[in-house]
């Protein structure tokens, strides 16, 4: 009875997944067409349009060591200098307060509007602090650029055109990474954010489906916030609440795929940590908050609720991964001493269908960034199996944060530390921000290290080697895990 539950529940799992994969091939298969449709969009034409105000939002907590490298590069946005304000949303509790104040007094004496609006309180988190600086903004348009990201000259004449069709209620922008090859960690994350800003927001947005404002590097109608409800707290992803806030109101969102904004990616496991909890809670509260609402519109397409069930619980895949992960190791035991199973598994095994999905569905998104040819694709291959044994290394961590979105539980917006980290040779030996404290879950990622140590042993000694290359990817992405937490925090 036993064995029959556990490959049931290990059967659902699988086919969750599957199910999963299918809607990334649907957005592959949206890509594609959009590669070969011209864009056909109406814009502003500025030399014969008006210049419109515009207002850019920039939070900041505690940001000492990027504080000046954001700035400066902002106050080089190419805009008319009586068009554009600039709101320096400033919470810091630190000495960067005093720091941000002097390149902003500094800024001012250039003729520059800047302001440093400064709060009492941290109510709301980002989220307050924007709707805060959205009371006085003076553009009908407002950028938002967190603290780690440089856009270029041009990047608000880049955008702005697109606000010539009255629906758009936000033109959103790729992120790029000013430090993509500094470690592994950092490789690791390019790898799997080029797949979400290049195969999922361009195939979302050309099949007309949901996406999301990013948080960052992404320009507003201020009618369409307003329109929307403003911002709001009580989720960990307060650009994700908003999106899917406007969406419902019918606001349309454009995605620029060749628009990059170049920001910092976190160099620390923990910084990685951090904002991987807050993306992953921040996800499952959204689900909470907004999924109900969006299916129960009946003017809103399937396709739309399809993909927006799949949206906004991406995060709650890491529950599946694990579940599936510590099934793993009986269903090895099970098919080796039930032979009157071995047809069903030899099923079962169809589903290494979803793994070829997801190869083909990154590989486009890799190829876009790093081009074509057998050298780049022998590199795809082994940065896809490192970031899926990686991703899965961080499953315990992920999940835990999802089960807390699920289930309502409140907790701080935890900002990632930021290291100004630029080149190979920059360190972040001796960052203030970062506390030496080992993870709770580190515990539990270690026994799972070894649970699947546990599991390549048991697959030679039984000689039953059909899942060897997931228990060894297992191994090595919990393996990865804890000895990076251990070497950067003990």
């Amino acid at each position: 009875m036993i064995d029959l539950t556990v490959i049931i529940i290990y059967t659902l799992a699988l086919l969750v997944i599957f199910i999963y994969s299918l809607s990334q091939l649907q957005l592959l298969l949206n890509y594609l067409k959009a590669a070969k449709v011209t864009d056909t969009a109406e814009k502003f034409d500025f030399s014969k349009d008006q210049l419109p105000p515009v207002t850019i939002q920039l939070p900041l907590y505690n940001e000492y060591y990027v504080i000046e490298r954001l700035l400066q590069n902002i106050a080089r946005i190419n805009y008319p200098k009586s068009k554009l304000e600039i709101q320096v949303l400033d919470d810091s509790t630190d000495h960067s307060v005093q720091k941000t104040a002097e390149i902003i007094r500094e800024l001012q004496d250039t003729g520059l509007d800047i302001q440093h609006i400064r709060r009492e309180n941290r109510v709301g988190f980002k989220a307050g602090a924007l709707k805060e600086g959205l009371k006085i903004a003076k553009g009908d348009y407002v950028a938002v650029f967190d603290s780690d990201f440089v856009p270029g000259k041009n990047w608000l004449m880049q955008t702005l055109p697109y606000f010539k069709n009255p629906k758009i209620g936000v033109v959103q922008t790729r992120w790029g990474h000013l430090n993509r090859d500094y470690s592994l960690l950092t490789r690791i994350q390019a790898f799997a954010l080029d797949f979400h800003f290049i195969l999922e927001q361009t195939g979302r947005n050309f099949g007309k489906n949901f996406i999301n404002f990013n948080g960052t590097a992404g320009i507003w109608r201020k009618e369409c916030i307003l329109d929307a409800g403003n911002w709001s707290g009580d989720t960990l992803t307060e650009d994700l609440d908003l999106s899917y806030r406007a969406q419902m109101k019918k606001w349309d969102f454009k995605y620029l795929e060749d628009v990059e904004t170049p920001a910092e990616l976190p160099v620390v496991i923990s910084a990685a940590r951090s904002q991987q909890f807050r993306w992953n809670k921040g996800a499952a509260e959204n689900f909470r908050k907004n999924y109900g609402k969006l299916l129960q519109d009946p003017s809103i397409s399937w396709s739309t609720k399809f993909h927006g069930f799949f949206h906004l619980l991406n995060s709650s895949m890491f529950l599946v991964v694990l579940l599936l992960a510590v099934l793993s190791v009986p269903v090895l035991f099970i098919k080796n001493n039930n032979p009157d199973f071995s047809s069903y598994f030899n099923v079962l095994a169809g589903f290494a269908v979803s793994s070829l999905i997801f190869f083909a569905c990154y590989y486009v998104a890799y190829r876009r960034i790093h081009g074509g040819g057998a050298r780049s694709f022998f590199k795809f291959v082994g940065m896809f199996f490192t970031f899926f044994s990686v991703a899965m290394g961080f499953s315990v961590h992920n999940s835990l944060a999802v089960l807390e979105g699920h289930f309502g539980k409140k907790s701080e917006f935890i900002r990632t530390p930021k290291f100004n980290i630029n080149s190979l040779t920059d360190s972040w030996k001796g960052n203030r921000y970062l506390k030496n404290h080992i993870s709770g879950n580190l515990v539990i990622e270690a026994l799972l290290f070894l649970y699947f140590g546990f599991a390549i042993f048991s697959a030679f000694r039984l000689n039953e080697f059909g899942l060897l290359i997931f228990h060894l990817m297992l191994f090595a992405g919990f393996g990865f895990v804890v000895f990076k937490s251990l070497k950067a925090e003990v």
